[in-house]
């Protein structure tokens, strides 16, 4: 560390960014440590970050040493409950009153506007408006930015500061901001000493994102903790708004092992509403911003480009790896970015350790997997009120409080639901007494969902109109449970709290796989120990995610149905007229791409479509290309329909989106699964449309199965193991047309069972057929969930795979175990004994009578 000693002083007062690093944080403190860090050590692998300067540590005790204030300070915070939130609130404003009416030393005051004046000529230049710069004045404390405490947005920050007066005000309201009511009570609870914090402030160069975008970046999945994503936020204009939840951001997911493999695996892009951004003031002269409506056409785009997102990505991995080895450990990262719109170069703008999950990874060791189950009662009286992003995985419940102000805050009792349009940090002496959170905008990385990650508390944001849906007094439930959206019900849902340790799962020789159907689940189904996926339905895919008949996409706008049309044009405004297709093309790779990256390098088996025609016609626009069948359930499904010529067009669409996942994504864990075929002609028929549309079997090691759900698969099976690399069981199609019934058909639903001998030999002799042709075989099928009994004789029989619902996975896994160890053939390498992984918790069903604090305050 360098730095110009002013006389008199054993230390610098000011230092430039280059001058420090990580190793400085009790000198200016975590922000302006880890720029120091990032521009010392990072700019030659290409990382841009704004250059700058800071005060020190020693400033900011020099002050408050000549001004004789400690003791008026240490006075006003000695006996203060911070749960006293009109007691927090006079203490704070007293102490904020007292540092900002004490006068800096007139060297303090000097040796800032020398380092100003410097870096104006360092920076300076006609494309940045003149001599006097803009700058960003940022507060970093000596306990900020730690990897187990953030302190994020606990002092505060002045954006577009212009003139050395303007500065060196800004620097001293800083100053003042160490003792911010939110500040005082997170260092009280966190236990850090209010006088051994001391605070520096960064004086950095304004990266004009007002004229461009900005955002957050994580390098983890900030909801389930997998590590091997990079999720980032963007909108337009400055980033304080999304910072503070005012807006809905767009969101991107990266998959970082093919990313470094030279891919560009963009898994997910979610386009946020973005309705206003925040710019430059010019009527506030030179301090000072203002938010302004978006134009709706912007709106309805990305804020950035993809080459943008891989740019940011990169940088991410290259900050993680760089801190983890700084730290010893793996270390990911929160990152704050920006582009310029006057030069249009990325900047990252902040850099610091993410605290939440990576801290449940250290603490729990990876080895403990918490699951919720909403036991909601069919026709219950529990209305979805709202929904929004889910913060967490946790369920929790309580009595509704709107609140449109932290002025408020006395009327909020311990344990309520708050409910809220946005929080920012003077909300959190009452976000440390709620059971849950919801606010009306934000996303995955605004201040609220930060904060109820930490407290590790249930959170739902963004959900539009969450103050307007939700009573005050009204008993509500937070559920967010079910992937990456969050709902609320009106009154209080039953659950169950599962915990089950996973360290020491034993190995199998049969292969278990997990079925997945939700791709917003999968980064949390990850943690299960399963040895892959053997069941993904692009159906769901399409129902849930696309929701659009692709031939209506590929026919607009000359569909009939005008209501359809105007539907369609809604969902779908990043899309031309003429290439609509595409939006199911992105729509159905993003899916197939999330749960292959979630189980990769797991091999995930995904099964092309297989709607039935009444199915298809349901989908928005699809009753205009759908037949009328009497019996849909053994009609036009499966493979006939990808080499029809009515139907062609559409199942390229399915390949193409293949393509996306494997060759442009890099997962190429990725097997193809062909549904309903019933002959091997058929099935060469399909492979020839597959390959004229990019997916050639064989080609860079892709796999085709086959279903085995028709009773000619079985019969035909050496033929069909010529055509494939392997089958999956249909226990449910194959028990039917075994049985000759309807598995709709409530009449005769006491005849169905997979257990039946006829389906067994079936099972058996497909196996058999399996075997001696060397191909692969498993199952995928409801049965093995539910019947333990069924499990184990398709491990008798030799199965190479079963493909488990993932709250069986466990414990069947447990049991074939077992059984493979008394049959003799346990894997040679077997890790611990059977009884190694534990089932820690079964929570009983949480009812709305349950009052225990602990349900309520649902762990995430």
């Amino acid at each position: 560390m360098a730095g110009t000693i002013a006389n008199g002083h054993s230390q610098p007062l000011v230092l430039w960014f280059e001058e420090v690093g990580l190793k400085d944080i009790a000198i200016v403190g975590g922000k302006n440590a880890s720029l120091g860090e990032m521009i010392r050590t990072l700019t030659h692998k290409g990382i841009s970050v704004p250059g700058g300067f800071a005060t020190t540590s020693y400033a900011y005790q020099y002050f408050v040493q000549q001004a004789g204030i400690e003791t008026r300070l240490r006075e006003i915070l000695g006996s203060l409950d911070v749960s006293d939130v009109n007691a927090l609130a006079r203490a704070g404003n007293l102490a904020r009153q007292i540092i900002l009416e004490t006068p800096f030393p007139k060297d303090l005051g000097d040796s800032i506007i020398r380092s100003y004046r410097e870096m104006c000529n360092r920076f300076g230049g006609p494309h940045r408006g003149g001599a006097e710069l803009d700058c960003a004045v940022r507060s970093s404390a000596t306990a900020e930015d730690l990897p187990d405490a953030s302190f994020a947005g606990q002092q505060d920050t002045y954006l577009n500061i212009r003139g050395e007066h303007a500065i060196v005000e800004a620097v001293h309201r800083c100053f003042a901001s160490l003792f911010t009511d939110r500040a005082i009570s997170y260092r009280q609870v966190k236990n850090f000493d209010h006088f051994l914090v001391q605070l520096s402030v960064g004086i950095q160069l304004m990266v004009r994102s007002d004229l461009a975008a900005s955002g957050v970046m994580f390098s983890i999945d900030t909801e389930t903790g997998f590590k091997d994503t990079v999720v980032i936020n963007a909108s337009y204009g400055l980033g304080e708004n999304i910072v503070q939840g005012s807006v809905n951001p767009d969101e991107y997911v990266v998959f970082k092992p093919t990313l470094l493999q030279g891919y560009k695996p963009i898994v997910e892009r979610k386009l946020g509403s973005k309705e206003q951004k925040m710019v430059y003031d010019q009527s506030k002269g030179n301090k000072g911003t203002s938010n302004i409506p978006v134009p709706i056409q912007d709106r309805n785009r990305f804020a950035i480009t993809d080459e943008q997102i891989l740019i940011l990505a990169r940088w991410a991995c290259i900050i993680e790896e760089h801190y983890s080895g700084l730290h010893g450990h793996w270390t990911p990262m929160d990152m704050e970015w920006a582009v310029d719109g006057l030069s249009g170069q990325l900047f990252i703008v902040q850099a610091r350790p993410e605290t939440v999950q990576s801290q449940k990874a250290h603490k729990h060791g990876g080895d403990v997997l918490v699951t919720y189950h909403l036991e909601l009662p069919k026709g219950g009286p529990h209305p979805i009120l709202t929904s929004g992003v889910a913060v967490g995985s946790g369920i929790g419940k309580g009595r509704a409080r709107v609140i449109s102000d932290p002025s408020q805050m006395a009327s909020f009792k311990d344990g309520e639901v708050l409910v809220t349009q946005r929080t920012d940090p003077d909300w959190e002496p009452i976000m440390k007494k709620a059971g849950a959170i919801v606010t009306s905008v934000g996303g995955r990385t605004c201040h609220a969902a930060i904060i109820a990650r930490e407290l590790g508390i249930p959170a739902v944001v963004g959900c539009g109109n969450a103050t307007e849906a939700i009573q005050t007094g009204v008993e509500i439930s937070i559920v967010c449970s079910q992937g990456e959206t969050g709902f609320i019900y009106g009154g209080l849902v039953p659950f169950r709290r599962e915990e089950v340790r996973i360290d020491n799962i034993p190995q199998t020789r049969t292969q278990l796989l997990m079925n997945i159907g939700n791709p917003s689940e999968a980064f949390a189904l990850s943690k299960i120990p399963a040895q892959g996926v053997g069941l993904a339905r692009l159906e769901f895919i399409i129902a849930n995610h696309v929701k659009i008949h692709p031939l209506a996409l590929m026919n607009f706008p000359n569909l009939r149905d005008p209501a359809a049309i105007g539907e369609i044009a809604k969902m779908t405004p990043l899309y031309a007229d003429n290439a609509k297709a595409q939006f199911f093309v992105d729509r159905l790779a993003s899916g197939i791409a999330t749960i292959a990256a979630a189980m990769h390098p797991r091999p995930v088996i995904v099964r092309m479509s297989d709607f039935k025609s009444n199915e298809y016609a349901n989908l928005l626009g699809g009753r205009e290309f759908e037949p009328l069948e009497e019996n849909p359930m053994i009609g036009w499904r499966g493979a006939s329909r990808y080499y029809d010529p009515k139907f062609r067009a559409a199942f390229a669409l399915e390949c193409q989106a293949f393509v996306k996942v494997r060759m442009e994504m890099g997962l190429k864990n990725v097997i193809v699964m062909i549904p309903f075929c019933r002959t091997p002609d058929e099935g060469r028929k399909v492979l020839a449309e597959m390959a004229a549309n990019g997916l050639r079997r064989g080609q860079d090691g892709l796999q085709v199965y086959v279903m085995c759900e028709v009773p000619s698969n079985v019969i035909l099976a050496d033929e069909f193991a010529k055509v494939f690399d392997g089958f999956s069981i249909g226990s449910n199609d194959l028990t039917q047309l075994t049985l000759g019934l309807d598995r709709d058909s409530g009449l005769i639903a006491h005849l169905f069972d997979e257990r039946n001998n006829a389906v067994k030999e079936m099972v058996r002799m497909v196996i058999a057929t399996a075997r001696r042709n060397g191909v692969k075989i498993g199952i995928c099928g409801q049965a093995p969930s539910d019947f333990p009994d069924f499990a184990r004789f398709l491990v008798e029989q030799g199965i190479n795979s079963i493909s488990l619902n993932p709250d069986s996975l466990i414990k069947t896994t447990l049991d074939i175990a077992a059984l493979e160890e008394r049959l003799g053939i346990a894997p040679t390498q077997s890790q611990a004994s059977v009884n190694s992984a534990v089932i820690l918790y079964t929570g009983a069903t949480v009812s709305a009578a349950t009052s225990d604090k602990s349900s309520e305050k649902a762990m995430l």
